[in-house]
């Protein structure tokens, strides 16, 4: 969707009477989208640039001029656009990506990212060229005109307010070299240079024909993509399925070849626990989707999975239009309806209502996103919600299916992958947190798992373990994460001072379960849900204990950054057996995660000696029986008493 489009003349004209940004702003509002004030003021600065290049590039004035460029399939924005024909009347197309930046800073060893005050802060983003590149890269790798007419597309960045250090600026660090061939950059004095780029390519006016081409294109993967991700997958040992999980992707893919033939959504519900297969299944359905041509991709709530999976799927190689495959949820309320013709949404159960960095915006992701597909895939486990504010169970599928009049479909993956193929590990885990009451009520598996009395010996275990990079030491989020200290290679953040022991948390948040390092690091539910291992060392931190024969929770033992129980003090104030229910379920929950990470095994070490006693009891002494009963976590003033007891 084009926000707004003109020839060359129309453009300056609406300039020049002062008129273009009320319609930028009226059409915007035809999107649901209210532009900001930051957003207007951005649109009155830049604009007047762009007019000025345009004017001195000798553009023709029926060349056509493009302003906020809405790319199909996603909540990209292309900010400015010209089009026409060179000398050889090849169809051309010059993305112009617009910032207003006045200082940058280099993100050391982070791939193309740049520092910079956006949002009210200084945050990671991707370099400009980077990022006028990936538009042009989308387009080329989705829009079927730009594949068949051959139109060629020329992205560039202007940042006209930001005058580049021409010894040692960091947007010209050697790091960005080679996205700067793909796509130059123009800074405050780079107007002149601008217009002679644009010239180059726009010598002839086309009326505004390329831009309705690509306008009016079907949304395609390319062949070249469809063959790429096929090929990735292929003999790649990691993804192969077996037993439910090729009968749960043949009735996938036999439904999704219906969508879209008889105007019905389609929505298909995988339930599976931890191990059964769902990504395995999810990466598939990805690749072979692309591979018939259907615009499918993968979603997330965390970014480590996908992070993982984009990675291990590129190997080497730098094949950036994969990423274009994966998405988080929090875009979805901006989509066009059947935009998508299938979204594979893994780990459903980590999806919201409310989108956003302030959970601001839209009303409901799983609504969102069925909207926004022809035919939509949620691979779930209701007892892996581990947030107050994780909504993805079947139950909530379902509504949503049923208010957009959805067929659904539903199947299970059974099989069990993880935990040295133990399903009775599962079960035991389950009925040792208390989270339900199982049959196994011993430690009669064939499966690597034990107590350790220090979290050094939990670490040298890891250590000796790690002999593929596949054991990794992670831990309940008790411990706070203060990012002024980051690059302190003496600070710790998780400290038993007890134990003389320290160790960071992720420094590396993107492939941190890949990353060889990372074994000296900590991993918490956020880099770890999705991921799986062989070995895992677990540290149970003061969020639970054991007392009375009872495992218990503790809300003030979880850090206060972070964001899994925002909400929780509120909620008690109002409702308090709701909130002991819900902040008792999240927890038990995020230590069934982490417990369940190791396909080959699992140690643990607890800062409770109370709770140690106990698991270690369950593991090694049959006869020892603990009652069985419905614990919830202690309200909070409850909590503050008995710590004011002990002291």
């Amino acid at each position: 969707m084009i926000i707004y489009s003109n020839d060359v003349d129309g453009f300056k004209n609406d300039m020049f009477r002062g008129v273009l940004i009320d319609q930028l702003d009226r059409q915007v509002r035809e999107t649901h989208h209210r532009a900001s004030r930051n957003e207007i003021r951005a649109w009155e600065n830049s604009l007047q640039y762009m007019n000025t290049v345009i004017s001195n590039a000798n553009v023709p004035g029926n060349s056509g001029i493009a302003i906020e460029y809405m790319i199909p399939s996603t909540a990209k924005r292309i900010d400015f656009i010209i089009s026409g024909y060179d000398e050889s009347d090849k169809a051309n197309v010059v993305i112009v990506e617009l910032k207003q930046w006045d200082e940058v800073s280099y993100a050391d060893g982070v791939n193309n990212l740049v520092e910079t005050y956006v949002g009210g802060g200084f945050r990671m983003v991707a370099h400009p060229c980077y990022q006028a590149w990936s538009y042009a890269k989308l387009l080329t790798d989705f829009n079927e005109s730009v594949q068949t007419d051959d139109i060629r597309l020329n992205p560039c960045a202007y940042l006209h307010n930001y005058l580049i250090e021409p010894e040692n600026d960091p947007l010209l660090y050697e790091d960005f070299s080679n996205v700067l061939e793909k796509a130059p950059l123009f800074d405050k004095r780079g107007g002149p240079d601008l217009a002679k780029f644009i010239s180059q390519f726009i010598t002839k006016g086309d009326d505004c024909g390329v831009l309705y081409h690509i306008e009016n294109g079907r949304i395609k993967p390319s062949k070249s993509l469809q063959d790429k991700i096929a090929s990735m997958i292929s003999g790649n040992r990691e993804f192969t399925m077996i037993d439910d999980q090729k009968v749960v992707f043949e009735r996938c893919i036999s439904m999704a070849e219906k969508s879209g033939n008889d105007g019905k959504k389609r929505v298909f519900i995988v339930e599976g626990g931890p191990g059964t297969g769902k990504t395995v299944v999810a990466i598939n359905l990805l690749a072979e989707l692309t591979r018939r041509g259907m615009v499918a991709q993968y979603i997330t709530k965390n970014s480590a999975p996908r992070n993982v999976y984009k990675a291990k799927l590129k190997g080497t190689m730098k094949v950036s239009s994969i990423d274009n495959l994966f998405r988080g949820p929090d875009s979805f309320y901006s989509y066009d309806e059947n935009v998508l013709d299938i979204a594979i949404v893994d780990e459903a159960h980590r999806l919201r209502a409310k989108s956003g960095m302030f959970a601001n915006k839209g009303e409901n992701q799983i609504k969102e996103i069925i909207k926004a597909s022809k035919c939509s895939i949620f691979f779930v486990d209701d007892r892996q919600k581990v947030t107050f504010y994780d909504i993805g169970d079947v139950d909530e599928i379902v509504l949503q299916a049923n208010n957009l009049n959805a067929i659904i479909l539903k199947d299970n993956l059974l099989s069990q992958f993880r935990c040295n193929g133990s399903d009775g590990y599962l079960a035991w885990i389950d009925d040792l947190l208390q989270i339900r009451e199982t049959a196994n009520k011993y430690f009669d598996i064939d499966y690597d798992f034990d107590v350790v009395k220090t979290p050094q010996e939990l670490y040298d275990w890891v250590l000796a373990k790690n002999f593929n990079n596949k054991a990794r030491i992670l831990a309940g989020y008790c411990w706070e994460w203060p990012k002024a200290e980051r690059n302190n290679v003496d600070f710790y953040d998780i400290e038993i001072p007890e134990h003389n022991f320290g160790i960071s948390w992720n420094l590396n948040e993107g492939i941190w379960a890949i990353s060889p390092e990372s074994v000296n690091e900590a991993g918490c539910i956020h880099t770890s849900q999705g991921l799986e291992f062989d070995y895992v060392g677990v540290i149970i931190g003061p969020d639970m204990y054991f007392e009375d024969d009872v495992i218990k929770t503790d809300i003030n033992g979880r850090a206060k950054s972070d964001q899994s129980l925002r909400g929780a003090k509120k909620l008690y104030e109002t409702d308090s057996e709701s909130a002991k229910k819900r902040v008792d379920e999240i927890i038990r929950n995020t230590y069934r995660a982490l417990l369940t990470r190791g396909m080959k095994g699992c140690r643990v070490f607890c800062t409770d000696k109370n709770l140690a006693e106990y698991i270690k009891q369950r593991r090694h002494d049959k006869r020892i029986m603990y009652r069985y009963e419905e614990a919830v976590a202690e309200p909070l003033m409850k909590v503050a008493e008995r710590k004011r007891d002990e002291n």
